[in-house]
């Protein structure tokens, strides 16, 4: 009979179930931080916003390839029509520093220039499809993202960490994986008729795209997403209905109405206002740039009701790619952003976490609280 060692006889280790606990209390560390609440409450409002954009494609698309419709500024000025017609007239009837005359006192100019933004970012990508191909569209349109996170440092003071950067690159990353996918697939047929002019279209809509978001996360977190909305609404109509008489007269008078026509104008118009209407309670909780990574899947959304509608080809790089985009929004969302105060500014300066990402910073408190009276 052999005998057995004192070493042998004591069991596991000490260190190897040191180890074996910090490696379980490690993954529940990552586990509680990637899938709370309030993140996963983030990813569904994220993907409704994408729902919403994936209307406006396939409705626009029906639009175009069925019935030879081509009027995205009058699509855009119905969208607008609405906006006005429900929150500025909300602001015609508040009072005092809300109301809609005392708005337009003060800050008239501000908004005009906003609703520009708002009105020409719209347009001008919707224009670059006739001059450049699908896959510039899809790569070059992600350059607002930098654009928009340069902007928030610079006027919404958000200060980044090296994990918000390194989930940037991962979504880039999946949209990268989609236009592949597309080529692969055979939806880049057409090469345009001038590249050089659409891409440059893509860029300039992306950057104001950014500055649109940009203002409207400051709106909605310092002021209100009603006076955003009004006063969007109220300009947009103004600027989008001066330049569809000016770009698309002779478009709009040669349409042959019937009644899926206007069911399509009114499905895309719907869509379109709730994206609008929706946009700003979502960008309250988190920040312009984690909305505007979650919303990277609308393209996919298109592409998966387009295997139906439109005939396209499936591909698993399609899957591969929603689901990098998703770990890297998730990735985002699951560390709240810095907020730096202004050098002029009365307020003593702070080093904890600003109104970025606000829903995870609270939860994130509670947790630390719990943790601290353990």
């Amino acid at each position: 009979m052999e005998a057995t060692s004192p070493a042998a006889s004591a069991g596991p280790q000490p260190h190897a179930q040191g180890a074996a606990s910090e490696s379980a209390s490690l993954l529940r560390r990552i586990k509680g931080k990637l899938f709370t609440w309030n993140i996963l409450k983030t990813i569904a409002l994220g993907q409704m916003l994408s729902l919403c954009i994936c209307g406006t494609a396939i409705t626009s698309q029906y639009l175009a390839e069925r019935y030879k419709v081509n009027t995205p500024m009058l699509q855009s000025f119905i969208n607008y029509c609405l906006l006005f017609l429900i929150y500025t007239v909300m602001l015609a009837f508040q009072s005092g520093s809300d109301n809609l005359l005392y708005i337009l006192k003060k800050k008239w100019w501000k908004y005009i220039l906003l609703g520009l933004a708002d009105v020409e970012a719209n347009y001008l990508i919707v224009r670059a499809y006739q001059y450049t191909t699908l896959t510039s569209v899809q790569l070059l349109d992600c350059f607002g993202i930098p654009v928009l996170m340069a902007l928030s440092w610079f006027i919404l003071y958000a200060r980044y960490r090296v994990i918000h950067f390194i989930a940037v690159a991962v979504c880039l990353l999946g949209v990268g994986t989609m236009v592949g996918a597309d080529i692969l697939a055979g939806r880049e047929d057409n090469s345009g008729s001038d590249v050089l002019i659409g891409d440059i279209l893509v860029l300039l809509g992306a950057s104001l795209y950014a500055v649109s978001n940009v203002c409207e996360e400051y709106i909605v977190k310092k002021l209100s997403r009603q006076e955003f909305l009004g006063m969007v609404g109220l300009f947009g109509t103004i600027i989008s209905g001066i330049q569809l008489l000016i770009v698309e007269y002779k478009d709009i008078a040669g349409i042959h109405w019937d009644w899926k026509i206007a069911l399509l104008f009114v499905a895309f118009a719907l869509c379109m206002f709730c994206l609008y209407s929706f946009m700003p309670l979502v960008i309250k909780v988190t920040s312009a740039t984690s909305v505007n990574l979650g919303i990277l899947t609308a393209d996919l959304y298109s592409l998966f009701f387009g295997l139906f509608l439109f005939g396209y080809k499936f591909s698993g790089l399609y899957i591969l790619s929603f689901t990098v985009i998703m770990v890297g929004f998730i990735l985002y969302c699951s560390t709240p952003t810095r907020t730096a105060e202004p050098a002029e500014s009365s307020m003593p300066p702070v080093t904890s976490i600003g109104i970025d990402n606000l829903g995870l910073k609270l939860e994130e408190n509670l947790q630390e609280a719990h943790s601290a009276v353990l």
